[in-house]
């Protein structure tokens, strides 16, 4: 029986969904632009993960900020969206949200979860982040998952050689008949890490801007994997 409650960070208020043991991993799940942390609450149960791997599941609220391309209105987003080009970034807030996700991190280090036993994931705007801030951490991770989404400020990107220790593999999907997010942005993403020497498992799906049961099944699988080989 997994156990559902709130707790609120000093930027980030987050739902988690406890395991019905003492959890020896987590998941920090960031949800895509205008939803929020309850988006994607539905799925742990969906990912068939084994009572014995005992993974905690946080979910965080983006803040609430005015978004460019939908007129201004606020809604939960990790950064603001001015445009599409790569010089129509926000990099102040890019920035500031990763620190924030670190202070999640921390947190789930600070309640006895290994850096290794930690993965971060995401959908859209929140894959774009979980990859942002999966590949920065000061001690690798177990893995970062990217549905639907991209690399921001890709240009900072380092060769593998160059990143100054060991990466976290990578779990990247995309629907091929994406609107949002195209489906030929998150192949460049890929070629670019895969360029770059990271290590992409990538899936691609017949669909929308949206997640599907089998997506959800390989993210399982990848899951299950992934813990059973963390430290």
């Amino acid at each position: 029986m997994r156990t559902r409650h709130s707790v609120r960070d000093p930027h980030l208020e987050t739902l988690e969904v406890d395991p019905d043991r003492p959890a020896t991993g987590s998941v920090i799940w960031m949800h895509g632009l205008g939803a929020d942390a309850s988006d994607f609450y539905s799925v742990v149960p969906e990912l068939g993960l084994a009572a014995e791997t005992a993974v905690r599941f946080v979910f965080p609220n983006a803040p609430r900020i005015p978004v460019t391309v939908n007129m201004g209105m606020i809604m939960r987003a990790w950064y603001d969206v001015t445009g599409f080009e790569r010089s129509d970034q926000d990099e102040p807030r890019i920035r500031q949200s990763a620190t924030w996700i670190n202070e999640v991190v921390a947190r789930e280090v600070d309640r006895g979860i290994a850096p290794g036993r930690i993965v971060l994931a995401g959908f859209s705007q929140g894959g774009a982040m979980a990859l942002f801030a999966g590949l920065r951490q000061p001690e690798p991770i177990a893995g970062v998952i990217c549905l639907s989404g991209y690399l921001v400020l890709d240009e900072e990107l380092e060769p593998i050689d160059q990143a100054g220790g060991p990466t976290p593999p990578i779990f990247q999907a995309h629907g091929t008949g994406d609107p949002v997010v195209p489906y030929t942005t998150g192949l460049r993403s890929r070629d670019l890490l895969d360029g770059a020497g990271y290590g992409v498992e990538w899936h691609e799906y017949a669909m929308g801007h949206q997640v599907c049961p089998e997506e959800i099944r390989d993210i399982g699988a990848w899951l299950t994997n992934i813990f059973s080989l963390a430290a």
